[in-house]
């Protein structure tokens, strides 16, 4: 977990095939068999709660895995308590509003997991990455000096303050997958005809501009993971291992809100004695 406020903070640091604490990937496999079962019986309380909404975040560098680790962590869960929201190129429309809005429309429900595969945070990466993409958002010059990252870190912060403040929690993971791995999945995409739809030309492209990427990476991490809302750094090079560990924090996070079935009071358990009374008595 990156410590709020990013203190020592160095993503360089930060190990992209450590499987500490799994033995192997059978074990792996196992303990995601486990814990996946676990998030299904903790999401059906969270749904019946009906107090807390589960934001999930992934961010990451292409190929890293995060379509994969949402397919198989999320496997268990009841579908209707969840929802997946991929976030593309914005359309004229998101561009023409605040750069927040298209994802602060999609926020969960109380009862409910929502997740984001790319999420906000892309306007502190790909759009810092690439600058053109900032001109396409007609902000007016004095909204765009040099301090602009600060103010959008800032901004971000603010709004999840705002949503833990109103019982929508986020967990947010970057799957931190290497350089060399990156390029062994690229090849397999080419290589694959199962893959193929997965590789574009745009991915080579943006493959090239790695340590602008990592540098976005490691400014957003320092600067948005507080206490009310960490980042996760998850090693990525071994998927299985990723899906564990995902697992694992989502699982325990959700066992911190001291979740609960409704209380029935007793007046509701007296009319529900009646209710059964009378089916028996109707046959």
């Amino acid at each position: 977990m990156v410590p709020a406020g990013g203190k020592g903070f160095a993503l360089e640091k930060c190990s992209t095939h450590d499987t500490t604490g799994v033995a192997d990937k059978d074990e792996g496999k196992k303990l995601l068999k486990e814990s996946i079962k676990k998030l299904a019986e903790i999401q059906d309380v969270l749904y019946a709660h009906d107090r807390y909404g589960i934001l999930l975040i992934f961010q990451a560098m292409d190929a890293a895995g995060k379509d994969g680790t949402i397919k198989h962590v999320m496997s268990g869960v009841n579908p209707q308590g969840c929802q997946v929201f991929s976030f593309k190129s914005p359309s004229s429309e998101e561009l023409d509003h605040d750069f927040m809005w298209r994802t602060m429309k999609c926020m969960p429900e109380r009862g409910r997991i929502g997740i984001f595969n790319r999420s906000y945070y892309e306007e502190v990466l790909v759009v810092r990455v690439h600058p053109s993409f900032l001109d396409a958002e007609k902000l007016p010059d004095e909204c765009r000096d040099n301090g602009i990252w600060r103010a959008r870190f800032e901004d971000i912060n603010n709004i999840e303050q705002y949503l833990v403040r109103n019982g929508i929690i986020p967990i947010k993971f970057f799957l931190n997958v290497s350089r060399d791995e990156q390029l062994k999945r690229f090849i397999k995409r080419c290589d694959d005809p199962t893959k193929n739809w997965k590789f574009s030309s745009a991915d080579a492209r943006e493959r090239k501009l790695w340590g602008k990427y990592m540098h976005a990476y490691e400014d957003m991490l320092r600067n948005t993971s507080t206490k009310h809302a960490p980042w996760y750094v998850i090693p990525a090079d071994n998927k299985w291992y990723t899906r564990v560990v995902v697992s694992e924090i989502i699982t325990q996070r959700l066992k911190k809100l001291d979740l609960h079935y409704p209380k029935v009071t007793a007046e509701q358990r007296a009319k529900l004695q009646e209710v059964r009374e009378q089916l028996l008595s109707d046959g």
